[in-house]
């Protein structure tokens, strides 16, 4: 996501640097679109040709360089036979390096709420024993390790694209698991699909691999039982879960339950967490895919997603209806990348729908009953 909260003073200077960056580029690259943050530009366009030289592209890189260099901006290139992408940044941000504290704080609370919610589901007291919060490991370890490989495989994955992203925010929270889950701030635009869907498919896919292992080890400490305890929460199952409790627990005799150990609830939990972001809407991990995938048609699908939610918000879980508020908030169309031309290899095409089929996996109609 491009940071779009600036002063008027910021605007202005921005609006500046645009202006001069043109102006140094007019006799040599035919500009069709800027984008930019507070750091720094990504600017598109097609190299003008000398009808002079012999060579009319010989040069182009070294004098943008030099021309560039002498106001303060260094500039990486990204081509192919129609576009360039210049990716321009002021050279006083080029080594800055600021200890990620937020994300660190961010992450140790997460841990201790992930630990208290573990501890609960132990049956601990922890106020009565602050220590008891240990007894939660069980839940807090499994969980985290499937969010930290989901953020992780976007952020290697963005680092090998050359897209500037922030480390991982986890965002503790008062809720059943501990925790609202974990995002990553995008820094730069996505130069084409083909980044677009690596990045995008890299998370879900490597967070449902590790979900899978933790369920399959949560099942095999679960316990089958008639009673079903005061209270207790009946999960939904996907497709993935009733296939996986069908490996691990066999068949369940009629008018029993198998009731999660901590482990496997984290497990069910990292299942979710990866539907969830494989919703083929806006700039979800599924509005990534689709959009990479089928580009502007992505919008008819997530129109069809967003439409689909609304019903199963009423008749079967209310929850539905709270994601329908936030798609209206974050939109249902992906924006475009700098090169939508650039055409996807047969190689990401199956790894981008072998992520919508894990969508399909671990889609849940009624998530908690």
């Amino acid at each position: 996501m491009i940071e779009s909260t600036m002063k008027p003073q910021e605007k202005i200077e921005i609006q500046n640097q645009i202006a001069t960056l043109r102006e140094a580029l007019q006799d040599i690259l035919e500009i069709s679109a800027i984008y930019h943050s507070r750091r720094e530009f990504f600017i598109q366009g097609k190299i003008l040709s000398d009808p002079y030289s012999p060579d009319p592209h010989a040069d182009w890189k070294r004098i943008v360089s030099d021309r560039l260099s002498s106001l303060g901006f260094s500039v990486g290139f990204d081509e192919n036979e129609n576009q360039v992408v210049l990716h321009i940044i002021r050279s006083e941000y080029q080594s800055e390096e600021v200890f990620p504290w937020t994300n660190l704080v961010l992450f140790l609370l997460t841990v201790l709420t992930t630990l208290a919610a573990g501890a609960v589901m132990e049956g601990e007291n922890i106020f009565s024993n602050p220590f008891l919060i240990l007894k939660g490991w069980s839940f807090a370890v499994p969980l985290l390790l499937i969010l930290l490989c989901h953020e992780f495989g976007h952020y290697i994955e963005s680092k090998k694209s050359g897209i500037k992203v922030s480390l991982p925010y986890f965002i503790p929270g008062p809720t059943i698991l501990g925790t609202f889950g974990a995002v990553i701030r995008s820094k730069s635009p996505f130069k084409n699909r083909k980044d677009l869907l690596d990045v995008g498919t890299a998370g879900p896919i490597a967070g449902f691999v590790v979900a899978v292992v933790v369920v399959i080890l949560g099942l095999s400490y679960s316990k089958v039982a008639e009673a079903v305890p005061q209270g207790a929460i009946h999960l939904g199952d996907s497709l993935i879960f009733k296939f996986l409790s069908f490996l691990v627990v066999k068949n369940i005799p009629e008018g029993y339950d198998v009731f999660l150990s901590p482990t496997a609830f984290a497990g069910w939990a990292g299942i979710l967490v990866t539907m969830l972001n494989l919703l083929p809407i806006g700039q979800l991990d599924g509005g990534h895919i689709m959009y990479a995938l089928l580009g502007k048609r992505q919008k008819k699908i997530a129109l069809a997603a967003f439409l689909t939610l609304i019903p199963l918000g009423i008749f079967l879980w209310q929850g539905w209806l709270v994601w329908v508020v936030l798609i209206l908030i974050i939109k249902l169309g992906h924006p475009p990348t700098l090169n939508d031309q650039i055409p996807l290899d047969r190689k990401r095409k199956i790894i981008g729908w072998i992520a919508m089929f894990i969508f399909i996996l671990s889609f849940t109609p009624v998530p908690i009953k």
